[in-house]
């Protein structure tokens, strides 16, 4: 691989950043966070024009066809910009992982409303036992419908259809299913409002098997990671600012050693979670052994240390971090939530290991 951007990848998340900041500024995602579902219709449209809803996604279907890494630099940047909606449930997730289990058919059919903006949707998995493990999961289809419950669907009110998890396949659910009630639920971010989905019978079209599942899922968490990234530089950037002009006995709080150790700190998480993202990106574009892998270390260690640099920004702050005024609180509750999204540190570590299990019995069963 190359330890660097091409300059089309770095023109990419030039333009991408430039986007951001003139299209949804940060009085934008306070404005939308503050609304029953954080959608901006004409929000969404210009994201669509920029090509952004078909990123990589094939041209047959209408998208650009790019790969992992162009992805990973989008959501970085959307991270950064702490971009509300459902960006990262459409593309990111829904849309990866349709792309991984569904037919070429089943791809045409909700792929490309994707690609033209013209569809928005989510992926609920996650049940009463609040397990990322597949083999956990207890709803099923029995003939053509579902029967269940579904928890922390993110974006689900504002989805054009539902891609639904469940324990004999996935199925994809249209909005306006019958049987199917969809309720707000608490979240951490304010910025990505969270739902509870109860189905009773509800008709669901099967578009894929579980075992499948892993690969879409796969992007997600690497794309999730970058977005995480993206929300620690920022809260980097706003740190350090604040540290060059907060002063304390005459001088700028940035000029004291242990104001400089925290600020040290959070770029050295920062810069190795980048680092991780970036290359289980790549990974997963050229099908690596060790993609998998990569993505788990991503996760494990973004998923500790956004919280870290959260924890280190706002201490820097002062009092000043628990003001609702003070933006690092914002890119904080967004670090928090997707701590846990895809399976914490301790998940993944336990993932990791079974991997590494995994390889070396096929080896030894080869040898």
């Amino acid at each position: 691989m190359q330890f660097g951007l091409s300059e089309s990848q770095q023109m990419l998340k030039d333009n991408a950043r430039k986007f951001f900041a003139g299209e949804c500024p940060m009085e934008e995602v306070r404005r939308l966070m503050e609304t029953e579902t954080a959608y901006d219709q004409t929000l969404w449209e210009k994201m669509a024009e920029q090509g952004y809803t078909g990123i990589i996604f094939s041209e047959e279907y209408g998208g650009v066809g790019l790969g992992k890494v162009e992805l990973a630099l989008l959501m970085e940047e959307s991270g950064r910009a702490l971009l509300p909606g459902p960006f990262f449930s459409t593309v990111a997730l829904a849309g990866a992982v349709i792309d991984a289990v569904a037919s070429p058919e089943h791809q045409k059919k909700y792929l490309a409303p994707t690609c033209a903006g013209d569809a928005r949707s989510t992926v609920a998995f996650l049940e009463a036992n609040a397990s990322w493990n597949p083999s956990e999961i207890q709803i099923a289809a029995a003939n053509g419908a579902l029967t269940g419950e579904k928890l922390f669907v993110p974006d689900a009110a504002v989805a054009d259809f539902i891609v639904v998890i469940a324990r004999n396949g996935i199925f994809a659910v249209a909005s306006k299913a019958s049987g199917m009630r969809i309720t707000p639920m608490l979240g951490m971010d304010l910025t990505r409002k969270l739902y509870r989905i109860e189905f009773q019978n509800t008709p669901a079209e099967k578009i894929g098997d579980i075992s499948a599942l892993a690969k879409g899922f796969d992007i997600a968490t690497t794309a999730l990671v970058c977005e995480l990234v993206g929300g620690m530089q920022r809260t980097l950037d706003i740190t350090v600012e604040y540290a060059k002009m907060r002063k304390q006995f005459g001088k700028p709080i940035g000029m004291f050693q242990a104001v400089q150790h925290q600020c040290a700190d959070m770029y050295l998480e920062t810069e190795s979670s980048r680092s991780a993202a970036y290359y289980a990106a790549w990974a997963l574009e050229e099908n690596a052994p060790d993609a998998s892998v990569a993505v788990s270390i991503a996760k494990m260690y973004a998923s500790d240390a956004a919280r870290s640099v959260g924890n280190r920004g706002i201490q820097v702050h002062g009092g000043m971090g628990f003001t609702w005024e003070n933006d690092v609180h914002l890119y904080y509750r967004r670090a928090k939530s997707s701590e846990t999204a895809f399976g914490d540190s301790t998940f993944h570590r336990e993932r990791i290991a079974r991997l590494v299990i995994d390889a070396d019995e096929r080896l030894a069963k080869s040898a």
